[in-house]
């Protein structure tokens, strides 16, 4: 739920500022009517007036500006006083920060003044705006109207009478029935309430009307301000995120201390937040809670409005709000994590940063979940898809120069030789060749051939052929290995082009497939391509499925090539013929064989549906 701090006097513990203060230079005599109330409770009338001294710079004589806003239940008869002949003067309270007003009460030692103006500033004084005009005759002093006449004018009468000449009261509500406010915490209601200075402008002194009763005591004597108490009730300003408060700008724990000592009632002004927010009056999410747009709390229903927690995945100690990232999101999460930790990096910290890849033991959470690249410097490639890049984020395989193979790109591929600063160079030979001296093995013409494409091991091989054993899948290290005919820098093949709608019809192709291609074997009287069916375009009499299969080149090599080019590793459109009986895909010359690409399968799948009748 949305919280309130208590309300309390804000005056207390703070000493206002005024213009004068009698006996500032010397010691001054003044007169004043006694409170009749307290003295002699049944007694009525004026009274007789009683004269004495008054010296700041004496204890007993002094009646300074901190009088008005001590504890007015154990000090009910101390005051502060002007110098004597002021008609203007001005009492400042100056706050530490921002507070909400409720009330301001005044009781004056002295007649109410006859004009006086209560008034706030919102920026630490720099501009004042009025809260209410007080007079006499509201018209004749300030040319607006009474609110006993007019509800809701800025100006009253009800509080400027003469009467009583000692005790009279002023007083102030913020909220009244003419301004009344739903939601304490909306923009109207902190334009209303919330202040950093509060200023009360006494404009007019007035007699006690007890002087027509013909005094001996100079006139001048009774010439000045009063006030016995300044009581300034309000909270401290937390937007809904808190409900107390403690001293603001603290420097430690023992001041903390001896403020509360010295003025256990006093208002503090810094909250103590709650619903994950931040910041002097929870203006602000706390630094890892800025997955949302904050927001005060609800104060008509009561809707805490929580910050909530951006997903950084315990890598991150703080996070900011982009709008952008909010908006892209549907208003769902706007949080991007700061200064990602643990080698991550990202809007979540969600990858791994240039350099290292993803630990699949590990939890996202882990401090350990990004694994530095173990790339051999000679053997991996400088220029990769990113520039930063050394190995794979998501698998650690490293990116390896020509002809060069392995997770770590430390040895050639098969049918490649010379590992060294320019990668591996093809061997001049039908199949493999020594990797250190080029010379050609001899002997090898029924066997496979295991070689490694750029990128090492292709992650979604999840089946051998039936007809090869398991360990020829195997490397020594246990690594499991994919076989390639030869890597496509020895082949050459003049390949079949996409032509017009009605070149493609009249081939009549009996399937239409995209697939990636695992791997390709020398059968030594025929070719065979294990490939990963991901989407059937067209089928035909032979059932086909999206898993991994074997695919037919009839048009191959004596230099271990596959005609049409098929890559292992890459992703491919493929369409070709189909042998029904032994239930076999088929791809030779006439066959469409080109790398996927979105656009192109859309064409072909668009010729499909409408071009061929």
């Amino acid at each position: 739920r949305s919280c309130n701090p208590p309300v309390g006097n804000l005056a207390r513990g703070r000493t206002p500022v005024t213009l004068t203060t009698c006996g500032q230079n010397s010691t001054e005599l003044y007169c004043f009517y006694p409170d009749q109330n307290l003295l002699h409770p049944a007694s009525h009338g004026c009274g007789q007036p009683r004269c004495t001294k008054c010296n700041a710079n004496q204890p007993d004589n002094s009646h300074l500006p901190a009088d008005m806003t001590d504890d007015f239940f154990a000090n009910p008869v101390s005051w502060w006083q002007s110098a004597q002949g002021v008609h203007r003067e001005e009492i400042r309270l100056d706050f530490e920060t921002e507070f909400y007003l409720t009330h301001v009460i005044a009781v004056f030692k002295s007649p109410r003044p006859a004009a006086m103006v209560l008034e706030r500033s919102q920026d630490y004084g720099q501009t004042w705006r009025p809260y209410k005009y007080f007079s006499v005759n509201c018209t004749a002093t300030f040319g607006l109207q009474d609110d006993l006449t007019e509800e809701g004018s800025m100006c009253t009468s009800r509080y400027s009478d003469a009467l009583p000449c000692t005790r009279g009261e002023v007083i102030y509500r913020a909220l009244t029935l003419a301004n009344k406010i739903e939601d304490p915490y909306s923009p109207e209601a902190q334009d209303l309430l919330k202040l950093t200075n509060l200023r009360l402008l006494l404009l007019k002194r007035q007699e006690c009307p007890c002087h027509s009763s013909g005094l001996v005591e100079k006139p001048q004597r009774f010439a000045h301000y009063a006030i016995y108490d300044l009581i300034i009730r309000g909270s401290c300003f937390c937007n809904g995120h808190a409900e107390e408060c403690e001293l603001a700008n603290r420097t430690g724990d023992m001041e903390n201390l001896i403020e509360c000592i010295l003025f256990p009632q006093q208002v503090h002004g810094k909250c103590v937040c709650r619903h994950n927010t931040a910041g002097d009056h929870c203006e602000k999410c706390a630094p890892l809670y800025n997955d949302q747009p904050w927001k005060p709390g609800d104060g008509k229903t009561g809707v805490p409005n929580e910050c909530k927690k951006c997903r950084c995945h315990n890598h991150a100690d703080s996070c900011h709000f982009d709008l952008s990232v909010w908006l892209a999101s549907g208003k769902r999460s706007g949080g991007v994590c700061d200064n990602c930790k643990h080698n991550t990096e990202g809007h979540r910290c969600q990858r791994c940063k240039p350099g290292y890849y993803r630990d699949k033991v590990k939890s996202m959470s882990s401090t350990e979940v990004c694994k530095p690249c173990s790339c051999q410097p000679m053997g991996s490639a400088n220029a990769t898809f990113s520039r930063s890049w050394r190995c794979h984020p998501k698998t650690g395989f490293c990116y390896c120069k020509p002809g060069v193979a392995g997770p770590n790109c430390d040895r050639c591929l098969m049918g490649y030789w010379g590992f060294g600063e320019n990668g591996c160079r093809p061997c001049d030979c039908a199949r493999d060749c020594d990797q250190h001296t080029g010379n050609c093995f001899n002997g090898y013409d029924n066997e496979p051939f295991f070689n490694i494409p750029i990128g090492g091991r292709i992650p979604d091989l999840v089946q051998t052929p039936t007809n090869e054993s398991e360990d020829e899948w195997k490397w020594n290290n246990h690594e499991q290995g994919f076989s390639a005919l030869r890597h496509p820098e020895k082949c050459v093949c003049k390949e079949k082009v996409l032509g017009s709608v009605t070149d493609f019809c009249q081939m009549k192709y009996a399937y239409v497939i995209k697939a990636r291609i695992l791997s390709a074997h020398d059968k030594g009287t025929h070719a065979e391509v294990v490939v990963k069916v991901k989407k059937v375009l067209k089928s035909g009499k032979v059932k086909i499925a999206r898993s991994n299969r074997s695919i037919y080149p009839e048009s191959w090599t004596n230099r271990g090539c596959t005609c049409p080019i098929l890559n292992p590793g890459t992703d491919y459109l493929i369409a070709g013929q189909e042998d029904s009986r032994t239930s076999k895909l088929l791809v030779n010359m006439n066959s469409l064989v080109k790398p996927w690409k979105p656009h192109l399968g859309k064409q072909v799948a668009d010729i499909l549906r409408t071009g061929c009748k």
